[in-house]
C-alpha cells in the first residue's frame, strides 16, 4: 500500500494531558513491549494476567524501590486499543516533577519518547481509523464550538469515510463493467448499457461536487462564521461589537474616525462560533491613516459572508440611501442585516419610517433588527437572526459537511476527473480512456481515507498533532 512509512517496533511514551500542574496528568504508552516495561517499575497487581480495559491501582517505583507515586494503570490489550497495539495509560498526580521521573523512568526501560501524533500514526497505520478519521480528532480536540464539535465527531465516527467508501465501490463496479468490454472489444460485447453509465456517473459526480461545495460553509463553521460590521462613522459600531462580546473589546468614543484599523474577535452564538470583523466607519475624509482604514473595510466586508449594516437610527433617511450606495456593490453575494441601533433615542414614528427605507433600497431576504447597543436591547433578538443568516444543517442532518482543506481539494479534483468521464461518454470516447478517468476519481477518493496517500502527506499531517495524541 502507498501510505505506508517508516514504522518500527518501539514502544512509545507521553504525556497526553496538557502541560503544567493539574490534579490528574495521564502518562500514555504503547507497543508490544508496553506490559514488559512497565512491570520493571510497578509495584502492584500483576498486569500482565489482568483483563483488558481494566484499570489498578499501585505504585511507581524508581530502580532503588523507592515510591515515585500511587497512581492508577489502565490497560487495554491489542489489537482492541487505539493504536491497535497495547496501551497502558497512567494516571498520576499532576506534579510536573512526578510526571517527568515516570517518564524518565519508562524511557530508562525500553521506551522512547513519541513524536506529534505518533499514536493516532499508529492507529492509522494499524488499520484502527482512516485518515480522515485520523485528522477528525485534531479536530475534536481543537473545537470550539457545538456545530463544529458535531461535525468533527460525525467524521470520526466514520460518517465522511462510509460515503466515499459507497462512492469507491460504485465507480469500482463503473470499471470493471468498462475494463470488462475492453477484454471483448474484438467480440464488441457490451456488458453495460451508455446510457446507465452516463446516469451512474452523473449520480456519483453530483455526490461528490456537493461535497466540495460543502466545505465552504465547513471551513466557516470550524474557522469562524466571517461577520462584517460596517457602517458610518459613530453609529455605534464598536459599541454593538462590545455588546456582543460582553466586554470592552473596541475603542468606543463620541469622536469621529476613533476605529482607524480592522478588530477581529470570535464568539459563539447558539452554538456556533462567528468571527465578528469591526471595520473602520465610512466616511468621507482627508485624514491619510482614517482613509487607509477605511479602504480596508471594503477589503474586510469581500471576506465576510454575513455582514451588518449597523444604521444611526437620529440619521436622516437620505444619508442613509447614500450610505447604502457606497456599501452596495459589496454586499451582492452576502447574507445582509440592518442594525437599526440608537432606538432608545427615536419614535415609533421614525423608527417606522427608517424601516420602510430599509425594506425599499435593500434586497428583498434583507433582516433588519432594531436595537440599543449601548443598553444592550435586543440584542439577543440579533444573534438569532446571525444563526438564522449562517444557513446551517439542521443539528438532526445526516448531510456531511466537509471541514478539511486537503479533502476539498481532493474532491475538487475528483469532480474534474468524474466529468471527463461524462462526457467521454456521451461523446462515445473509447472505454480505455473513459477508464482511465474513472480510476482517477477513484484514487482522489482514495486520497482522503489515506488508502493512497505518499509518505511525506503522512508526515505533515501528524506533524500538527500534539504530542500524547
Amino acid at each position: 500500500m502507498e501510505h505506508q512509512i517508516n514504522n518500527n517496533n518501539d514502544t512509545i511514551c507521553a504525556i497526553s494531558t496538557a502541560p503544567g500542574v493539574g490534579g490528574i496528568a495521564v502518562i500514555r504508552i504503547s507497543g508490544n513491549n508496553a506490559l514488559s516495561i512497565i512491570k520493571k517499575i510497578w509495584n502492584g497487581k500483576d498486569l500482565s494476567s489482568v483483563a483488558s480495559h481494566s484499570a489498578h491501582l499501585g505504585h511507581i517505583i524508581d530502580a532503588n524501590g523507592e515510591i515515585i507515586d500511587e497512581v492508577v494503570a489502565t490497560i487495554f490489550i491489542a489489537p482492541r486499543t487505539f493504536t491497535g497495539e497495547d496501551v497502558i495509560e497512567i494516571s498520576c498526580h499532576g506534579s510536573i516533577w512526578i510526571q517527568q521521573q515516570i517518564l524518565k523512568l519508562l524511557i530508562d526501560n525500553g521506551c522512547r519518547m513519541a513524536t506529534g501524533g505518533e499514536f493516532t500514526q499508529r492507529a492509522f497505520l494499524n488499520g484502527r481509523i482512516d485518515l480522515s478519521q485520523a485528522e477528525a480528532i485534531a479536530d475534536v480536540i481543537a473545537c470550539s464550538s457545538r456545530a463544529s464539535h458535531r461535525i468533527a465527531i460525525s467524521q470520526m465516527r466514520g460518517a465522511f469515510s462510509r460515503q466515499l467508501a459507497d462512492l469507491r465501490e460504485q465507480l469500482l463496479t463503473f470499471v470493471s463493467l468498462m475494463e470488462l468490454e475492453l477484454d471483448f472489444s474484438e467480440e464488441e460485447v457490451e456488458f453495460a448499457d451508455r446510457s446507465r453509465l452516463i446516469s451512474l456517473a452523473s449520480h456519483i459526480e453530483e455526490i461528490i461536487s456537493r461535497l466540495a461545495d460543502s466545505f465552504s460553509i465547513g471551513n466557516a463553521i470550524k474557522n469562524g462564521i466571517p461577520v462584517a460590521i460596517v457602517g458610518e462613522t459613530n453609529v455605534g459600531k464598536s459599541t454593538l461589537l462590545n455588546a456582543l462580546l460582553q466586554e470592552e473589546r473596541a475603542l468606543v468614543s463620541n469622536i469621529h474616525g476613533t476605529t482607524r484599523d480592522v478588530i477581529e474577535d470570535t464568539i459563539t452564538v447558539g452554538g456556533t462560533l462567528f468571527r465578528f470583523i469591526d471595520t473602520a466607519g465610512i466616511r468621507h475624509t482627508d485624514d491619510i491613516i482614517e482613509n487607509m482604514g477605511i479602504e480596508r473595510t471594503f477589503k474586510k466586508l469581500n471576506e465576510a459572508s454575513i455582514a451588518l449594516w449597523v444604521i444611526d437610527a437620529t440619521s436622516q433617511i437620505d444619508e442613509i440611501k447614500q450610505m447604502y450606495s457606497q456599501i452596495e456593490k459589496t454586499l451582492l453575494d452576502k447574507t445582509l442585516i440592518c442594525v437599526i441601533n440608537k432606538i432608545d433615542t427615536i419614535s415609533n414614528s421614525k423608527l417606522s419610517e427608517i424601516t420602510n427605507t430599509i425594506a425599499t433600497i435593500t434586497p428583498q431576504k434583507t433582516t433588519t433588527v432594531s436595537i440599543s447597543a449601548k443598553n444592550g436591547t435586543a440584542i439577543d433578538t440579533l444573534q438569532n437572526a446571525l444563526i438564522d443568516a449562517a444557513h446551517l444543517p439542521q443539528n438532526d442532518s445526516n448531510e456531511v459537511i466537509v471541514t478539511n482543506a486537503r479533502h476539498y481539494a481532493a474532491l475538487t479534483k475528483a469532480t474534474e476527473a468524474i466529468r471527463r468521464a461524462i462526457d467521454g461518454l456521451n461523446n462515445q470516447i473509447s472505454g480505455d480512456f473513459v477508464s482511465q478517468d474513472i480510476r482517477e476519481t477513484m484514487h482522489y477518493l482514495g486520497e482522503i481515507t489515506g488508502e493512497i496517500t505518499p509518505a511525506d502527506i503522512l508526515t505533515s499531517i501528524f506533524s500538527h498533532f500534539c504530542i500524547g495524541k
